[in-house]
């Protein structure tokens, strides 16, 4: 009991400490959680415990607890907005780049085709933890490349379920048809959906409504866990991963108006999970056999990387430009976490050595600890060698000595009507838009006009948005509309803040955001309405 409680004493003050030095060089956590593992595994010989079913239960609770957290974000509304990006760009990017890596596995690395099958389907996956992470922290998750590979990730994570059926499949000793296995996997899927979906949803809302009206933060947080815990065991009963069950709950939440609480309330439990996972990820590594196969491992990794970074530009190249598309596909270039489930299961079940397993296994920990280094810099580098002259760029001098002026954030259908009254009015105004469409199009019109972000405080900045009068918020995403919003008022508060909206929903998002004024669309429509009707009648 007392070395168990010496372990884990020391796997918080190493993580921590580590975790601090990294962050102070602009390093992710996850890389001091890595090298926790290993220096424990190697201080107390826990290699072999590293393949403990207690500790890779609790690991994977870290990444149900992620899905779960993305769940929050993806309401089925959301999901339905951006099927472009899972179901398009995700599908063909997951899809192309598992037969590359097939052919090349069975062709030139001479493997089988059940292992080829396995090695490509895992190589395709991207770490949605490391990623997103990232994307969250760095507020990038609201950029165009970010949206694109929060898209792809989440197809990703998707497919991981037909992907495990598959080994079931293919470890399966029973004679059953192939299309008997899809059938009950489809009926399964129906069911758990379903239970979740038109059963949970109308328990959660009441369940945490009752909690959250007892005003007992302990008492909503139990039934968070609850649902979660709750919903994996149901999705896990039924054949599929525990992530599933989580992933579907946080949609299920995301309907509901509790869910910026309990994606907040949430959170420590998922980091200190996560950190968990990544730790046992760290015990497995073999430092001799590492070292001894080192030219292997990162001359497969460059060639996956490059591999995944030329498929996935030229999919993404079909709907943006270059400078997304480029930053996409290098930011989802590493392997993901869910190839260690993949790998273990086709282990367990005969289908890939051990030795070709460890070697897997090295090359993904290997992906992981090397993206957190260079995913913070995918900017700076794109920037630095894709220059599109179709676009004016930003300079910052040009605005030390404006005062006065409008900025209109985002040119779709209203941004350009706030534009023609502003221009009747006389007043100046600059547009700013993260869509290279809408910036074209604004150029053609003569506009004054710069592609960017300005849920980025780097924008902001440069734009010395403290000297404008005011800043108009067109933008239709509300996810976005609420990021520009917050950034803003955390930027000053000494300039006025316009927001228009289209629903009660959009309007309960921005609440608590110190927004000057808030304009209904619909309410709008409706008033104006009402008003030519009354001019009308005065005519007669």
């Amino acid at each position: 009991m007392d070395k168990v409680l010496l372990i884990i004493v020391l796997a918080l003050g190493i993580s921590t400490v580590l975790s601090l030095l990294l962050k102070r060089i602009g390093v992710s956590q996850i890389i001091g959680y890595i090298f926790t593992g290993t220096i424990l595994a190697y201080s107390f010989g826990l290699q072999d415990s590293s393949q403990s079913s207690t500790l890779e239960h609790i690991g994977e609770f870290g990444i149900v607890f992620l899905m779960f957290t993305i769940g929050l974000e993806i309401s089925l509304s959301k999901m339905n907005r951006m099927k472009k990006e899972i179901f398009g760009n995700g599908f063909m990017q997951a899809t192309f780049t598992a037969i590359a890596i097939l052919i090349i596995s069975f062709f030139i690395f001479k493997l089988n085709f059940v292992t080829s099958l396995i090695i490509s389907t895992a190589f395709a996956l991207s770490s949605t933890a490391v990623v997103l992470s990232y994307l969250k922290s760095s507020k990038e998750i609201y950029a165009p490349y970010g949206q694109r590979a929060t898209g792809i990730l989440i197809f990703q994570d998707i497919a991981v379920i037909p992907l495990l059926i598959l080994l079931g499949f293919l470890t399966n000793e029973a004679n059953q048809s192939v299309w008997i296995i899809i059938r009950d996997t489809f009926i399964s899927a129906l069911i758990v959906v379903s239970i979740l979906f038109f059963i949970g949803r109308k328990v959660v809302s009441w369940l945490l409504h009752f909690s959250a009206s007892s005003e007992e933060d302990e008492l909503f947080m139990g039934s968070v866990l609850f649902i979660v815990i709750s919903a994996s065991l149901l999705a896990s009963y039924f054949g599929f991963t525990y992530s599933l069950g989580a992933f579907v709950a946080g949609m299920v939440i995301a309907e509901t108006k509790y869910h910026h609480k309990v994606e907040y309330d949430i959170a420590p439990f998922k980091d200190i999970l996560l950190g968990t996972f990544f730790i046992v990820v760290g015990m497995k590594i073999d430092i001799s056999y590492f070292i001894n196969n080192i030219a292997l491992i990162i001359g497969i990794f460059v060639l996956v990387l490059l591999l995944k970074t030329v498929i996935t530009f030229l999919v993404l190249r079909l709907s943006s430009d270059n400078s997304t598309s480029l930053k996409t596909a290098l930011s989802i270039s590493q392997v993901g976490e869910f190839s260690f489930v993949i790998f273990a299961v086709a282990s367990m079940g005969g289908l890939i050595d051990k030795e070709l397993e460890s070697l897997l296994l090295l090359i993904v920990i290997f992906s992981m600890m090397i993206t957190p280094f260079f995913i913070s810099h995918i900017n700076g580098f794109v920037d630095t060698f894709i220059k599109d002259d179709s676009y004016v760029l930003l300079d910052e001098k040009d605005f030390k000595s404006r005062q006065g002026h409008i900025i209109v954030c985002g040119y779709s259908d209203i941004g350009k009507s706030v534009a023609e009254h502003l221009d009747e009015m006389g007043i100046p105004y600059v547009i700013i838009d993260n869509n290279p469409k809408n910036v074209q199009l604004a150029l053609k019109q003569n506009k004054e006009v710069y592609l960017g972000d300005m849920s980025e405080l780097s924008m902001i900045e440069a734009l010395h948005t403290e000297s404008c009068a005011s800043v108009i918020v067109t933008l239709d995403n509300i996810d976005k509309k609420k990021a520009v919003c917050e950034t803003i008022r955390e930027y000053t508060k000494d300039i006025h803040l316009i927001a228009k909206v289209v629903s009660q929903e959009e309007k309960n998002k921005l609440r608590g955001i110190d927004i000057d004024v808030i304009v209904d669309g619909k309410y709008e429509v409706g008033r104006i309405l009402v008003d030519k009707m009354m001019v009308c009648q005065m005519r007669n």
